[in-house]
């Protein structure tokens, strides 16, 4: 079947409180433009994932083009979730407008709204892994450690007023308190027992604000790229902070750094957790890659694998 002749619908799946909420003044712009491209939108709201999970139970994929997510990184999360469990195919858009936009960034998709919109009315797509966590998948990065705890104490509107900013500052009331954490992390390669501050499970290449924190990912190679910053001198965190702005960390000797297609990590102690930015899964986690399962839309003229 030709699915552009064929298949004249569009799922709109929105967080309408995505990052300041400015998407909800966009709303009307973005069904105007689907419909002039001859589209039918089908608009779902955000509430919790379950209505999306519900409705992508419920569609014959036959009827529709693509699926538009747009919001944040936890919004498109809740949509792939939702789509992999119930066996959906279709090609995903993103419209990112949340407080953490890095699977958009991957993605050098711009940021005014119309030229996201002709990517995502466009024909263009590419290839692109999805990590699996406990049953559960992540489109970006899993995290663990301490400094989740300061993460998710972060007041929600002071994260919408100043982004990234916010759990920075907030982290910097918390270093005292900041103890490392033994863990044991087992690939089929190798098994290491580490103390460490806090650690990422990679598909992305940014997280949180770092550009170049996992400076090496890609997101269609299968693997799943590993950082754990391990325990150190207070005044050795400086100057990696600054290496990781600059994506020089994986070389740093405070940081373990490696690329598996699975991971199990396991801790004796109560360890907070996160998966694309919402409150993850307790220990023990198992990792593994499920290569390629999502067909993403990029822009024609931008985007290329390097």
């Amino acid at each position: 079947m030709n699915r552009e002749k064929d298949a004249n619908k569009i799922l709109l799946y929105y967080n309408a409180y995505s990052g300041s909420g400015v998407f909800k003044n966009n709303l009307d712009h973005i069904v105007e433009k689907c419909q002039a491209a001859g589209y039918q939108v089908i608009p779902v709201r955000a509430a919790k994932g379950f209505v999306i999970n519900d409705v992508l139970a419920q569609i014959d994929q036959s009827e529709f083009s693509r699926i538009i997510a747009a919001g944040g990184d936890g919004t498109i999360n809740l949509c792939v979730n939702a789509m992999i469990e119930n066996d959906i195919h279709l090609p995903l858009a993103i419209l990112p407008a949340g407080t953490a936009n890095d699977f958009a960034y991957y993605f050098e998709l711009p940021q005014d709204i119309d030229y996201q919109l002709d990517v995502a009315l466009g024909a263009k797509t590419t290839k692109v892994d999805v990590g699996e966590v406990n049953n559960k998948h992540f489109i970006n990065v899993a995290a663990l450690g301490a400094l989740i705890d300061v993460s998710q104490k972060t007041d929600p509107n002071l994260k919408n007023a100043i982004g990234v900013m916010a759990y920075y500052l907030k982290a910097l009331t918390e270093l005292p308190q900041v103890h490392p954490i033994p863990i044991k992390l087992t690939t089929p390669n190798e098994v290491y027992f580490e103390e460490i501050y806090f650690m990422v499970v990679m598909n992305g290449e940014s997280a949180g604000g770092f550009r170049k924190l996992s400076p090496q990912s890609s997101m269609n190679d299968g693997k799943l790229d590993v950082i754990a910053f391990r325990k150190m001198p207070i005044v050795e965190l400086g100057p990696l902070l600054f290496e990781v702005v600059n994506g020089r960390h994986p070389q740093n000797k405070n940081v373990l750094y490696f690329q598996t297609e699975e991971l199990m990590i396991e801790s004796t102690e109560d360890i907070s957790t996160d998966i694309d930015g919402e409150h993850g899964e307790p220990l023990p986690l198992h990792f593994s890659v499920l290569q390629e399962r999502l067909d993403v839309f990029v822009s024609e003229y931008t985007w290329h694998y390097d």
